[in-house]
């Protein structure tokens, strides 16, 4: 490969790298509700980034095709018989959280009750509040219907207001 190849291929790896690293994240931690976790699955993704030629015909299909992976990459470390056996840090300073809220607080509660929600709820909940993506983009993202897409929004917005009447 030339110079000038490899530099042009390194400048888009770096581009992809500030676009997405962000929402890879963000839908990493939604899924496995662990930052550590989240951490190795964004690695992962930039990893099949780079294995795959990201060439698409829009911004859209790139994005879809990233998310996508994202949750999938999610869904396997949720499988795994070794993320069933451990126990999250997070998990055990959660409980011992003190009943003083500041906004900041608030929000992490918030977010906290969606990531208790069923997977289809939380994904479709998630995508529409946090990374602000339509039903459309969300329906294409999780290939199911749009209108499975709005049901699974209702009933998420009605089983986080449950949750959080508790």
């Amino acid at each position: 490969m030339s110079e000038k190849r490899m530099g042009e291929t390194k400048e888009r790896l770096e581009q992809i790298f500030r676009d997405y690293y962000q929402l890879i994240y963000r839908v990493a931690f939604s899924q496995v509700k662990n930052h550590a976790d989240a951490e190795d699955i964004t690695q992962e993704v930039f990893l099949k980034i780079i294995r795959h030629d990201m060439r698409y015909q829009s911004m859209e299909h790139e994005r879809a095709w990233i998310v996508r992976v994202t949750v999938n990459l999610c869904r396997d470390l949720l499988k795994s018989k070794w993320h069933k056996t451990s126990v999250s840090m997070e998990e055990v300073s959660e409980a011992q959280r003190g009943s003083c809220k500041n906004f900041t607080e608030i929000q992490d509660d918030m977010m906290w009750a969606v990531l208790q929600l069923p997977e289809k709820y939380r994904n479709c909940l998630y995508l529409f509040y946090y990374e602000d993506y339509s039903i459309k983009e969300i329906a294409q993202s999780l290939e199911m219907p749009e209108n499975t897409v709005k049901t699974n929004l209702k009933r998420g917005r009605q089983a986080l207001k449950e949750f959080l009447e508790k």
